[in-house]
């Protein structure tokens, strides 16, 4: 019997898949939550880092966090979902924490690339972009039957 530790082969990318966008996606919604449930006291202090205003920028970051985090963390359009993740950890990272130290601004480099590693795993079998998008392969066959009937 092979020992799957040593093994250079992936035990199971799915539950990788889903383990990761659990964790970032109840990162992101649980971060969200605290800016939405926080907002007036917040606000005030966001500033307009790439001039769309800062209650319009602040917004975004609530969507990107709460509403795509969620997303995110059950599987629904991954792919798509992660992009403005992806947006705000870059703008967070490269623009509004462009002087600070690389301790200050760790975190959202290490959720950029994650967000670019969930972008390129998709969301898996563990999702529900599987249930609702899969086509087994008996509906492709018959599918494809059917068109060369036609």
């Amino acid at each position: 019997m092979k020992n799957k530790i040593t093994n250079y082969h992936s035990l199971n990318t799915d539950v990788a898949a889903l383990l990761l966008r659990l964790i970032f996606g109840g990162l992101f919604v649980y971060y969200g939550y605290l800016k939405l449930s926080s907002y007036d006291q917040i606000l005030p202090g966001f500033g307009d880092i790439i001039g769309i205003g800062s209650k319009l920028s602040f917004n975004l970051v609530i969507f990107a966090e709460l509403g795509c985090g969620f997303l995110v963390l059950i599987g629904f359009l991954t792919r798509i979902t992660v992009i403005p993740i992806f947006i705000t950890m870059a703008v967070a990272y490269f623009i509004a924490h462009a002087s600070d130290p690389f301790t200050v601004k760790a975190l959202a480099f290490v959720f950029l690339l994650l967000s670019i590693v969930i972008f390129i795993l998709g969301s898996g079998k563990f999702s529900v972009d599987k249930l609702l998008f899969h086509r087994n392969n008996s509906t492709r066959l018959e599918a494809e039957q059917l068109s060369k009937a036609y």
